[in-house]
């Protein structure tokens, strides 16, 4: 066999650098210097004033001894720093690790400690956990406080300095370096603070950059938007919006806490186009006073996933002025990488059959290079018939490196080498899927399987419904049977009867709850329903 006629090119450092989200901000500073890159409060930085910021901070992570591969975390809300810290971290060749800000100090500590943390900067806000937290810890890192001035509230500077300070003992100057591979670690995130089976998930540089591509690719973001950060910053490295936004010379405004009338005024205020939440978030919006609601005349986009938004809550949006995008992911994953594409032709459906068809978690994004609903075991595929539930599994460049320091584990979910992603799903003629539900959370009554997401759907119909919650129930009979848990809207009442026969008269009777239970959900500090949680509480009814 003759040689190739290409075997002469080389790959060289002219023709090859590693990917990197990096050069996001080192771009957008260099083509758009004065352009508004954050919003906080009434102070704004522009591209140029951030990028300094950020470079000073790799310095000055340098000066304290940071090197190569070490852990830096930050638990703080949204804030200028917590945006800058994904960029100024890498840049001192370090990994970003970011907590969640509704943590308990055991489980806060055990993860700076598990992450080999060297560096923790802390919002003042969230000091008395932790304080307490660091007490916790077998070693102490440095800490440095972040000072908020949005922040009236109490809560004592637990750290050697202010970030403001510690940023004024960098270099703006500072040359930072590209990372040497690709695969590199950029970024780590916690999914479970378990001792048993820690679930560090690592990014590497080379995810973030395509998955930031891809969230643009798929929201059709054009330059300078303008994003709301309702999203929390810790949940999955902010769905690599920190880098999407950057590379687009956006306008990130920021966002304390989750406020239905801070939401509205911030859109009005600052011409937001974009802006992503869990479900949660925008039920949120829709049972809002009337006094801070806002309909708005211009489009406004709008991403969720988490769970699938029930139809009626996207039909509503759609009403108010937004549109939604529903992407469908996980943290193993950088986020998002899966999205419901849309279709012209499907406009001219009425609302109802447009948001049945915006629910489904749809297709594979562009930069996603693989993804299948296939039984978890044998691997194979099943038929794409709407019909035939397997597990959906994922495999590409927008897959986690791994969980950190747990081999064991990592093997496991990448079983037959693919990313198993524990979801439930049918796939439809057209390629598109439909999450049916967690694997653990499915409930088989007398043999036949009822999808917990079905019913749920079924329930948010109802008018008296903010939220809901669907899981199995003991029963000696059916083996399973379908418990519902409901939140109320505030000022309403409905009964149990009632809402089995709204169910009824929607759905077949095997899949009918057996039993309602009224009262506030459980959630996670993410906002998600802990149905973990339910499924003890209804084993004990």
């Amino acid at each position: 066999m003759s040689a190739s006629i290409y075997a002469d090119l080389l790959r060289n450092e002219a023709n090859c650098l590693p990917l990197s989200p990096l050069g996001f901000i080192e771009r957008s500073a260099q083509v758009y210097p004065s352009h508004v890159a954050v919003i906080h409060g009434d102070r704004k930085h522009s591209w140029a004033e951030v990028y300094a910021r950020c470079r000073r901070l790799a310095s000055a992570l340098v000066k304290k001894g940071i090197k190569r591969g070490d852990t830096v975390s930050i638990m703080a809300h949204n804030t200028p720093a917590h945006m800058e810290v994904y960029f100024g971290v890498p840049m001192a060749g370090a990994v970003i690790s970011a907590l969640n800000t509704r943590l308990d100090a055991k489980m806060i500590a055990f993860m700076l400690d598990h992450s080999e943390t060297k560096l923790l900067l802390t919002d003042r806000q969230l000091s008395p956990v932790m304080k307490e937290a660091l007490g916790l810890m077998k070693g102490r890192p440095i800490v440095i406080d972040i000072d908020d001035y949005l922040y009236e509230g109490s809560g004592e500077l637990i750290g050697e300095m202010d970030y403001e300070a510690f940023l004024q003992t960098g270099d703006p100057e500072y040359a930072w370096e590209w990372p040497v591979d690709e695969w590199e670690p950029i970024a780590l995130n916690y999914t479970s603070g378990t001792t048993g089976d820690p679930k560090g998930v690592v990014y590497n540089h080379r995810g973030a950059y395509l998955n930031s591509v891809g969230n643009a690719l798929v929201w059709n973001m054009q330059h300078h938007p303008t994003y709301l950060w309702t999203l929390p910053m810790f949940h999955a490295s902010g769905w690599c919006f920190h880098w999407t936004v950057t590379m687009l010379a956006g306008t990130h405004v920021m966002l304390r806490k989750v406020d239905a009338a801070d939401i509205f005024r911030l859109i009005e205020t600052h011409g937001v186009t974009h802006f992503t939440a869990a479900p949660v978030v925008l039920n949120i919006l829709l049972n809002a006073p009337d006094a801070v609601k806002r309909k708005f005349d211009r489009r406004i986009e709008v991403m969720t996933a988490g769970s699938a938004p029930p139809a009626a809550v996207l039909e509503a949006m759609e009403a108010m002025g937004f549109n939604v995008t529903h992407v469908y992911g996980g943290t193993e994953v950088y986020g998002p990488n899966m999205s419901c594409a849309w279709h012209a032709p499907w406009n001219e459906h009425d609302p109802a059959e447009r948001a049945r068809l915006k629910a489904r978690q749809g297709v594979r994004s562009p930069v996603l290079e693989q993804m299948m609903v296939a039984h978890s075991e044998t691997m194979e595929e099943t038929p794409w018939d709407g019909k035939t539930i397997g597990e959906c599994m994922m495999k590409g460049n927008v897959v986690m490196s791994g969980y950190l320091k747990n081999p064991h584990t990592t093997a496991k979910t990448f079983h037959g080498g693919w990313y198993h992603t524990g979801d439930l799903a049918v796939r439809h003629p057209d390629g598109y899927i439909e999450v049916k539900d967690r694997l653990k959370d499915i409930i088989i009554s007398g043999g036949e399987n009822i999808s917990s997401i079905e019913v749920e759907s079924v329930l948010y119909r109802h008018p008296a419904v903010l939220e809901a919650a669907v899981v199995a129930k003991p029963d000696e009979k059916w083996q399973e049977v379908p418990c519902a848990f409901i939140e109320l809207k505030p000022g309403i009442q409905v009964t149990e009867e009632e809402i089995i026969a709204h169910c009824a008269a929607n759905m077949a009777r095997y899949k009918l709850p057996k039993q309602v239970v009224f009262g506030p959900l459980d959630k996670t500090p993410t906002g998600k329903i802990q149905k973990y949680i339910l499924r003890e509480r209804a084993k004990s009814l």
